[in-house]
């Protein structure tokens, strides 16, 4: 029987290889996959997973350079995690929202104490794409106003009004939804519509352009603004020095709600309880999931301003969840505010950012002709690929799908066949691995991703 060794060296078996037969029987008869042509898919059979490497049943070992889907924040099967979601389903397995509960109540007060001053309370949803769904709901509901703006470059889940304000491609299949969704150009200096030079322009005339939008919009119908503070699965672009700032002014001028969308870089993702705190700058509302309890049960939510949460201390909100503050969910949260402070999380992302991650992916861009652009923080970063420095083309077409993706493909399969399952979209390959990966691991995965570039400069030269 094949083993793999955990994280401490400590051997486990793995079920046998032939099993993977079944598993993979059962997944290509029954499940149903998101985003995908069913047909044309063949997903991995997983069999173990252990801080920042997972194994398949024919016992190759991943290290998870995307932290599945930007979730895992404190790897596969942290003990602690695990021990508390065991904890809580012996005493109380799960209670319905109406009733006080001690570890959603906890946990709400630990989410609080962290958060930007002014922000007291905390509505509980199942996952990101609710907790941005119900944000717009309380925005809309404060207001009186209908409509709420977003960026083009921005994905803010799959359910009805979070899709309508996704600015990404997948938008155009479901966008029949939501008519109050306004879409605007954010900053993105490298790909600059508003013909940047610098950090300070790409700032000072994208918020020009986001006052434009709001005026011809009319001010008084518009509800909110809801804004990735780091955009994430479309770039991980950084917002300029004064971006965020501009935008809160923009809001308060115009009485419009502030909603930042902290799904992907909230808890630790950019060394910030939340990502705001690196920007100085104060949102209305604050949606987060994933880093919370990094995915172990399903758990979202919004953070809420006493200013918003006052308005519905007479006038009931009208809205909610048979799961909302699910007791398992809650106390692996609860887990998780334990272990980022015993363990100094935010700390340790700080230092492999900025003296691991950061000189390392800027040294690609002088060594591989096909790194255009590198930026990030903490241990989120985003390596742009292109076929030319000058002319900036991309490595592969915006939204690109079957052979005109391959170049991508091929980069991807030799990270893989080396050892790292890398994050890829579009000409983009992002670093994002769980904030508890050993320092050696992170060189090592560093290192296979760098070999890995030279198919993209070979793809960008041909």
């Amino acid at each position: 029987m094949t083993n793999f060794t955990d994280r401490h060296g400590d051997p486990h078996p793995l079920p046998a290889p032939e099993a993977e037969a079944q598993v993979r029987a059962d997944d290509r008869a029954h499940v149903f996959h998101s985003w995908s042509a069913q047909g044309l898919i063949d997903p991995l059979p997983v069999a173990a997973g252990d801080g920042s490497t997972f194994w398949d049943y024919q016992g190759n070992a991943y290290l998870d350079f995307s932290s599945q889907l930007v979730n895992l924040n404190l790897g596969h099967q942290h003990p602690d995690l695990v021990a508390a979601i065991q904890q809580q389903a012996g005493r109380l397995a799960t209670i319905q929202p109406s009733i006080a509960n001690d570890v959603r109540g906890e946990l709400a007060r630990l989410i609080a104490e962290v958060a930007p001053e002014g922000l007291e309370k905390v509505f509980f949803t199942n996952g990101g794409a609710e907790a941005n769904e119900y944000a717009v709901r309380m925005a809309r509901q404060f207001t009186g106003r209908r409509k709420v703006l977003s960026m083009y470059r921005s994905y803010h889940g799959s359910t009805s009004t979070a899709i309508s304000l996704t600015g990404d491609p997948r938008r155009w299949a479901n966008d029949t939804v939501d008519s109050g969704a306004v879409r605007f150009f954010g900053p993105y200096l490298y790909r600059s519509p508003f013909h940047a030079e610098t950090p300070e322009q790409e700032s000072e005339r994208a918020l020009a352009h986001l006052e434009q939008t709001i005026q011809l919009e009319g001010p008084q119908t518009i509800a909110a603004i809801i804004i990735e503070t780091v955009v994430g699965t479309n770039g991980v672009l950084v917002p300029p020095p004064g971006y965020l700032q501009g935008v809160r002014e923009l809001c308060d001028r115009y009485g419009i709600v502030y909603i930042a969308d902290e799904v992907m870089v909230g808890f630790g993702r950019l060394g910030e309880w939340f990502g705001i705190d690196a920007f100085d700058a104060r949102p209305d509302l604050i949606t987060f999931a994933k880093g919370v309890n990094s995915g172990y049960v399903p758990l979202g939510g919004v953070v809420i301003s006493e200013r918003i949460a006052s308005a519905f201390d007479t006038m009931p909100f009208a809205g909610g969840l048979t799961y909302s503050g699910h007791p398992l969910a809650c106390a692996a949260g609860v887990a998780t505010f334990e272990v980022f402070r015993r363990d100094g999380i935010l700390e340790r992302v700080r230092d492999l950012g900025e003296r691991i991650v950061e000189p390392t992916v800027r040294g690609w861009a002088e060594k591989h002709p096909s790194v255009g652009d590198v930026r990030g923080l903490g241990l989120f970063w985003a390596i742009e690929l292109v076929r030319d420095r000058e002319t900036r083309e991309p490595l592969v077409p915006f939204n690109a799908s079957g052979p005109d993706a391959a170049p991508m493909g091929a980069f991807a399969a030799a990270a893989k066949k080396a050892g790292v399952w890398p994050f890829t979209h579009f000409n983009r390959m992002h670093v994002a691995p769980p904030l508890v990966i050993s320092e050696e691991d992170l060189v090592r995965g560093l290192g296979v991703l760098d070999d890995a570039l030279s198919v993209a400069d070979e793809a960008a030269a041909s």
